[in-house]
């Protein structure tokens, strides 16, 4: 069924138009942001992908001349590959939905933008991020979203969220960000010499929009969200996890507070060895060969969570730094002289 939402976004109407194309997509929302349009769809397959231990998720924002009216011509008749932009532009959507699946989901799941019409004041990127977050939202594709975002600059001393081009030509502040209502989830900036009390202010002004964004997009899934598949997780095993982090927490946890990265990664491959021939006592030939992936993969997850702690609880890094140093500098000149 064909059905229209509107918002209020910078001034300007963002339009949410769902249910008249691409209906056999998992999801699917077309974006009118001014004389801006995209299409957004996403599709999810049945079953999970065999053999890979990581999330498969693919993004493709894919730019067409027509929508900026031109049409190739002479020598070049054809689209040709995809821009610099455009790759930047599918990174950039990647970036705040990923972390929002589930950590043990393995379907493929395959994310496109197309551009069908630009409007030099209203941002395709922005449409296309917005776009993703309800087309996912709304399918039945395991999502924990939505997501907002909106373009921030910086002109004659103000901020301004989501600039039109005279407003981007004349700003100081190239800023995208990206997140849900609880939190920011990605900053892509750029800007000349801006002041961190007025970054720092950009951001949340951002998350303001943000916010309104996601109750936005959270009413569209109230009323045409579908059911979310159940699927096959692909999880570690807690009882194997809790019982590593249970007897070789502590030892993780000194291992990677060497300095020395290299010296570092000893330790913990030292540590994972033993952890191997710890359930080698435990566990028959055939019985190790079938649990080892949980048990790499337990270990990796207990370095992260230690090191989350170490930065979180004693304010420093794993080689030693404090969260508001950086590394050893160093540079030199006519080093090929």
């Amino acid at each position: 069924m064909f059905k229209t939402f509107e918002m209020d976004l910078a001034g300007r109407k963002l339009v949410i138009e769902t249910g008249k194309m691409a209906e056999l997509a998992n999801g699917s929302a077309l974006v009118r942001y001014g004389d801006t349009a995209v299409l957004v769809n996403v599709t999810a397959s049945k079953e999970p992908k065999d053999g890979v231990d990581f999330f498969p998720l693919s993004v493709d924002y894919e730019e067409r001349l027509y929508a900026v009216g031109k049409i190739p011509g002479s020598y070049q008749k054809k689209e040709g590959k995809p821009s610099e932009k455009a790759i930047l532009t599918s990174r950039v959507i990647d970036r705040p939905i990923r972390p929002l699946f589930p950590k043990d989901f393995r379907n493929d799941v395959c994310v496109n933008a197309l551009v069908l019409s630009v409007d030099q004041d209203n941002s395709p990127e922005i449409c296309a991020m917005i776009g993703s977050s309800v087309a996912l939202s709304i399918s039945d594709i395991p999502f924990n979203g939505p997501t907002g975002s909106v373009q921030v600059g910086y002109v004659n001393e103000e901020i301004v969220i989501n600039p039109n081009l005279e407003q981007r030509e004349n700003s100081k502040l190239n800023l995208t960000v990206a997140g849900t209502s609880e939190k920011i989830a990605m900053i892509e900036a750029g800007a000349y010499e801006i002041p961190e009390n007025i970054m720092l202010d950009a951001i949340k002004k951002a998350h303001i929009e943000i916010k309104k964004i996601c109750e936005f997009i959270s009413n569209i899934v109230k009323e045409i969200g579908k059911p979310k598949f159940e699927y096959k997780a692909f999880g570690v095993d807690e009882k194997i996890y809790s019982e590593i982090e249970q007897t070789y927490k502590n030892d993780i946890y000194k291992g990677i507070q060497e300095t020395d990265k290299t010296i570092r990664d000893e330790n913990i491959e030292k540590l994972t060895e033993q952890i191997l021939e710890y359930f080698a006592t435990k566990n028959n030939e055939e019985e190790l060969e079938k649990i080892t992936p949980d048990i790499l993969e337990s270990v990796h997850r207990l370095e992260k969570k230690c090191v989350r702690e170490l930065i979180l609880n004693e304010q420093k890094r794993p080689d030693g730094r404090k969260i508001d140093e950086i590394r050893p500098l160093s540079c030199e000149v006519r080093s090929l002289s």
